[in-house]
């Protein structure tokens, strides 16, 4: 319990706590954030400390809500004031005329509406329900019964309640409600756009009965849906775990998908693979408006629209008086809407009148043409496509936009036309002399390639004396299967890398180190130790080649690329990675760079940590590569100096300092990479104002002046209840500090990170750190928890800074 107290107020220790209220409170209570804020802001807790009622922070520190918490994985159920955030003095009240409400400065940000009534008593019970009684136990008013975002087991939804979703990147709400019968989830767009139904829901069983549904209900691993009579009608199977005393929530995320939490697994709870809808491409938005989702989650914005207007189209809309000139701008067809399947033609007839219908539609901006059927859908609002599924034909969209945007685009490339020609003119002839040169080039290349040196019969006896070595190639297989080493993918500290794939089709990425004389040095080391290392979270060596003069690595190959590419705005075809990839990456290295420094036989560390060096598959599994080039060390040898290497903005100070370096020079490597990812920027940003420019120093102001929302990236979509941003960004601190006694090992760091141990308040300077070595912690205890303040005069003190490897 003290641990998720202390998680509310950002890991502050040291305080005595207040004696919670158990189950009930009374007429002439009162609270506030500021008054319970010793106890993480909770001042009640149902009887069995399932639940706790009271003040929770949001990402600011200096905001708050008034929610009921699950204990245990610190999952918040219901929220009083989600739209309304109060400050640290504005108090809840129970006042004895049983006006139950929270204060917000002269207003009120919710009440119960019970004022007036005789309210006798207000109680946590532990199945999450708060309720206010009557005289003689009488409910006047229970949570239940307005719900927010979740759903607990026998709390009953019924017609004319809705649950509410937090709102998306783009302030999209999505709902779940009970309408004419039938469950249905909707965009909350100006006229609601429906992307689901139970009653087009394949998976619930009895499939065959019919009936209208006036409530749902969880009941163990099942949803059940009832109708007026309390007849069950179906049920939805949302887990193989069967086991009544479970705990589970229902919860409709931003996102719009409805998903499964078991509250008994703590704060690892996981969300189960159901979810409701199953395809993550028929919710409303996962990519951008207008843009195409198919696959998983892929998204490309039709090629159009991004030729013309960048995918941000101008559109037209006359409703509001404007006198806009409009016209109908063809984006493509063979492309299907979420919302189709859910609404009636506008009318059936042909394109030329259903596009006549949009321009005189004041509120269309859309319309969508069935070529097979005649059948023309108008829309006002427009979220992501989706491609149409295999053998249908799909549909026909037009979108209206403005006609100066739309003009003034086609005279630009008018005027460049005659331009154009001549460029390609030029270009063509260039283009010929330039190919017969690479040719001939190529050509005498590939000659001198082929002539290998005279094998040593003692080298390959080496080769052959190393167990368990990876596959061995030639190298003309692995020229042939680069094409002659012409898809250049990466550039790494000891050479270039390719792309290359196998006669089966498998991709690889081959690694052609330059410099023979420091890398066939290096070479051997990768070979002989890291084709021994295999960890879900390292890159895979497959094989090797080493012929004459040439030395080459084969691994697998990453279709996603490397790190910098998803995180950092600038990087060339970045995407967007939401917070929850971030975190698992984050996880995902750490576990990684634990491997190195404590699991394997002898002890590898990195030294060249940063996010071109992370690279991510094809379900963004982070995996740590270019580790076989790094120092490698016994478990003995902790501590070695050695020449400088890694890059510049990663390295620790003790690089710099010409100091000792260890497994924690990594660590410091990584606190600067796991800052990246929860900012979404580099560690240095000349192009910001100074202040920020330095984002680590900056990070350090932030965490002092309790702005921790300066150091998130502002375009990710942060649930105000996820304790992980908090726990990322102390994490990271901590692993940045200049001691390295002070940075925790990673195998700490993974624990910190997967809500395994508590993390402390890191020092808000290094100048503070400095001072406060005699009570840092001693990470390096086998335990979770810190094992308390250590004099730097001690033994112990001495020991950790000599040997900063596993014991």
């Amino acid at each position: 319990m003290s641990s998720l107290l202390e998680d509310f107020v950002g890991g502050l220790t040291g305080y005595s706590l207040l004696p919670f209220y158990i189950g009930q409170i009374y007429p002439g209570f009162q609270a506030s954030h500021m008054d319970w804020m010793e106890n993480g802001g909770l001042f009640l807790r149902s009887k069995n400390s399932t639940f706790g009622f009271g003040f929770y922070t949001a990402l600011d520190a200096q905001s708050y809500l008034l929610v009921i918490i699950h204990l245990k994985s610190a999952k918040v159920v219901w929220t009083a004031n989600r739209g309304l955030l109060i400050s640290d003095s504005d108090k809840f009240l129970f006042e004895k005329n049983g006006d139950v409400y929270l204060q917000r400065g002269d207003g009120v940000a919710w009440s119960a509406g019970t004022k007036g009534q005789r309210v006798t008593s207000m109680e946590l019970m532990d199945s999450g329900n708060m309720v206010l009684h009557g005289d003689s136990g009488r409910i006047l008013w229970q949570s239940f019964s307005y719900p927010t975002d979740t759903l607990l087991p026998g709390q009953e939804f019924v017609e004319g309640m809705r649950l509410k979703s937090f709102p998306n990147k783009n302030t999209l709400t999505n709902y779940l409600e009970i309408k004419s019968g039938d469950l249905v989830l909707y965009a909350g767009y100006i006229t609601p756009q429906i992307y689901w139904s139970l009653a087009n829901e394949s998976r619930k069983t009895n499939s065959s009965v019919k009936g209208k549904v006036h409530y749902a209900s969880l009941l163990s691993n099942s949803w059940n849906f009832y109708d007026q009579n309390r007849v069950l009608l179906w049920q939805f199977i949302f887990s193989d775990n069967s086991d009544p005393y479970v705990m589970w929530a229902l919860k409709l995320g931003a996102d719009g998908a409805i998903a499964f939490y078991n509250l008994e697994k703590g704060r690892s709870v996981a969300l189960e693979a159901t979810k409701i809808p199953q395809d993550s491409c028929s919710i409303p938005e996962p990519c951008g408006r207008y843009y195409v989702c198919y696959f998983d989650n892929w998204c490309q914005c039709p090629n159009q629209l991004n030729t013309q207007f960048g995918c941000k189209p101008p559109v037209a809309s006359s409703c509001n008086g404007s006198k806009i000139s409009a016209e109908l701008f063809y984006v493509g067809e063979k492309l299907d809407y979420f919302a189709l399947a859910f609404v009636t033609p506008f009318f059936k007839s042909n394109l030329n009148a259903c596009k006549e219908a949009c321009l005189g539609n004041c509120s269309c901006i859309v319309l969508f043409f069935e070529n097979s059927t005649g059948s023309c859908f108008l829309f006002d609002q427009l979220g992501s496509l989706t491609r149409s599924q295999e053998g249908s034909s799909g549909y026909i969209l037009y979108m209206k936009v403005s006609m100066g945007e739309q003009n003034s685009a086609s005279g630009r490339n008018v005027g460049k036309e005659a331009l154009l020609i001549a460029i390609i003119v030029i270009a063509t002839i260039v283009a010929i002399v330039g190919l017969i040169y690479v040719g001939i080039w190529y050509r005498r290349r590939g000659e001198k390639y082929l002539v290998f040196q005279q094998q040593n019969p003692e080298e390959d006896d080496f080769w052959d004396s190393i167990p368990g070595m990876p596959a061995r190639y030639s190298f003309s297989d692995l020229y042939k299967a680069t094409k002659n080493f012409s898809v250049k993918v990466g550039q790494g500290g000891f050479g270039s890398v390719y792309l290359g794939a196998l006669p089966d089709g498998t991709q690889l990425a081959v690694k052609k180190l330059e410099g023979i004389g420091q890398g066939k040095k290096e070479f051997r080391a990768e070979v002989s130790i890291i084709g021994s290392v295999h960890h879900v979270h390292l890159v895979k060596l497959k094989g090797f080649c080493a012929e004459g003069a040439h030395r080459l690595l084969v691994y697998e190959f990453m279709e996603k690329g490397s790190l910098d590419k998803w995180i950092f705005k600038n990087a060339e075809q970045s995407s967007f990675l939401e917070w929850n990839a971030r975190y698992n990456i984050a996880v995902g290295m750490a576990k990684g760079l634990a491997y190195l420094h404590e699991e394997c036989e002898v002890k590898i560390v990195h030294c060249d940590i940063k996010p071109q060096n992370v690279l991510l598959d094809d379900n963004f599994t982070a995996k740590v590569s270019d580790f076989g080039l790094a120092k490698l060390m016994n478990h003995e040898d902790s501590l070695v100096y050695t020449t400088v290497r890694g890059t510049r903005g990663y390295l620790a100070p003790e690089w710099i300092t010409n100091n000792p370096i260890s497994e924690k020079s990594d660590v410091y490597s990584y606190g600067v990479v796991l800052l990246e990812i929860i900012g979404g920027r580099k560690n240095y940003d000349s192009t910001e104002i100074s202040e920020k420019s330095h984002f680590p120093s900056y990070s350090f102001k932030m965490l002092e002046e309790g702005r921790l929302r300066e150091i998130i990236d502002p375009k990710l979509d942060i649930n105000a209840n996820d304790v992980r941003v908090v726990t990322a960004i102390k994490v990271a601190l901590w692993c940045i500090q200049e001691e390295m006694q002070l940075r925790p090992p990673m195998t700490k760091v993974v624990q910190m990170l997967e809500g395994l141990c508590d993390v402390p308040d890191p020092p808000i300077s290094s100048q503070s750190a400095s001072r406060s070595m005699s009570t840092f912690i001693k990470w390096n205890s086998k335990e979770c928890s810190s094992s308390g303040p250590v004099d730097d005069t001690s033994d112990a003190f001495l020991s950790d800074v000599r040997l900063s490897g596993p014991r």
